[in-house]
């Protein structure tokens, strides 16, 4: 892990930048399995996990059977801590929807928007060696809050052909029963376009690999929408000398843990601090069952010393971190400085672990500085708003001649007819 002193100004963009990834190479592999997929259909679906899973199944749907026999391989203690976090996911998200009053922009126009779920959505969750059945809870439970009809879900499955139970016992805990056996980018493809047995799908949501993350880029570009972009998993973590050594490595360590090509940092302006995160990061490094992957994605993070904690949130800002723990004593008011982030975690008790599995937010989040502009799931992601809008006669005089001139301006005559038209016709009524 890099220890860096005092960088100037004029260095934290270069420092900000996530590291690289061969895209030529990695371009060219996914548009090949996306075209397979989208002309070969399941065909195409099953060569690709033989070759990149090693799997062969008898039917890429999972059979309603495996999903009420999956609840008999998980504990009761583990479905009550599921049960748990989908209670505080479900009250997080179900206050984010709010109807809009009517306006009345003038006197006999009205103005409204409807929200309306996306009918057809499909979610991605990544499975191997670490199944994240969490990321069922985050997102089926915002698509069923917001009524979307059809909820699909597209999972790798293990070299037996086999879903992870805690996958399948989540998914048929919130009601979603049309699960298919496929990882990977032929995954994203097939929920894009359809196949014999995958439903073409309207958006799709979830994270993955890189293979994942460009499939879904590429499949935007065709008009299918996706959640955002998601790359690999990073923290960046605001501390000052009062924290406590052992929860900061803590928490660095369990986003260092995801992926080889994740990235963690540590902002503080205490020089013994960093030193003593940076023993404790060795040491507890020593215990960990993912070790080979984690200290991979440590080559790429930083311990950074800097002057002050305002020096830390700027350069925050300009890194725009998926997630940002500020474990300092005045938290709350270096948060107000925060305008850039995919979910923040204030005090030394909010650990990022909480976000991801219980605490009720979406771990969902833009990665690669794209909190800039994007913001994590939301119950939102999930529905589209259309506007009406109802003019009266009244409302069509008020602003008739208004509209007569621009579309005039615009040498768009017809779009000036449609308006004249009624007028004339308010004359003589």
């Amino acid at each position: 892990m890099k220890t860096i002193i005092l960088p100037p100004k004029n260095q934290w963009g270069a420092l900000s930048q996530r590291p690289a990834l061969i895209k030529s190479e990695l371009e060219n592999d996914v548009r090949n399995i996306i075209n397979d997929v989208k002309y070969l259909g399941d065909k195409a679906v099953n060569d690709y996990s033989l070759k990149f899973d090693k799997v062969k199944t008898e039917s890429l749907k999972v059979q309603t059977e495996e999903i009420s026999d999956a609840a008999r391989n998980v504990s009761d203690e583990l479905k009550s801590a599921i049960e748990i976090a989908r209670r505080n996911i479900e009250k997080f998200h179900s206050v984010q929807l709010h109807p809009e009053p009517v306006t009345e922009t003038s006197q006999g126009i009205k103005c409204w928007r409807k929200n309306v779920a996306i009918e057809k959505v499909g979610l991605y969750i990544p499975g191997g060696s670490a199944p994240l059945f969490s990321t069922v809870l985050m997102l089926a439970i915002p698509a069923k809050i917001a009524g979307c009809k059809e909820i699909l879900i597209c999972t790798p499955p293990d070299i037996n052909g086999k879903v992870n139970p805690l996958i399948l016992y989540t998914a048929g805990l919130l009601g979603v029963n049309k699960i298919f056996k496929v990882g990977g980018a032929q995954a994203i493809a097939a929920m894009a376009y359809g196949t014999e047995t995958i439903p073409k799908v309207y958006k799709i949501f979830g994270p993955g690999n890189q293979y994942v993350t460009r499939a879904k880029e590429l499949i935007q570009q065709d008009g299918i929408s996706i959640d955002l972009p998601a790359g690999p998993s990073e923290v960046l973590i605001i501390a000052d000398e009062n924290a406590d050594p052992e929860f900061v490595a803590a928490d660095l360590l369990s986003q260092a843990e995801h992926s080889a090509d994740s990235q963690v940092i540590l902002l503080t302006n205490s020089k013994k601090l960093m030193e003593l995160v940076g023993k404790e990061i060795e040491q507890q490094l020593k215990n960990l069952p993912r070790k080979e992957i984690a200290t991979k994605a440590l080559d790429n993070s930083m311990l950074v010393l800097l002057d002050s904690l305002n020096d830390c949130v700027n350069f925050s800002n300009l890194y725009a971190p998926e997630h940002l723990i500020i474990n300092t004593s005045d938290y709350e008011a270096l948060s107000s400085g925060i305008i850039n982030a995919g979910s923040v975690f204030l005090g030394k008790y909010s650990c990022e672990s909480a976000g991801d599995y219980a605490s009720g937010t979406n771990h969902t989040l833009p990665t690669n500085g794209y909190a800039k502009s994007y913001s994590g799931v939301s119950t939102e992601s999930f529905i589209k708003r259309i506007s009406f809008q109802e003019l009266n006669g009244k409302g069509i005089k008020n602003i008739g001649n208004s509209i007569e001139l621009m579309a005039e301006a615009e040498n768009l005559l017809a779009h000036k007819n449609a308006v004249t038209v009624r007028l004339k016709y308010l004359e003589n009524v």
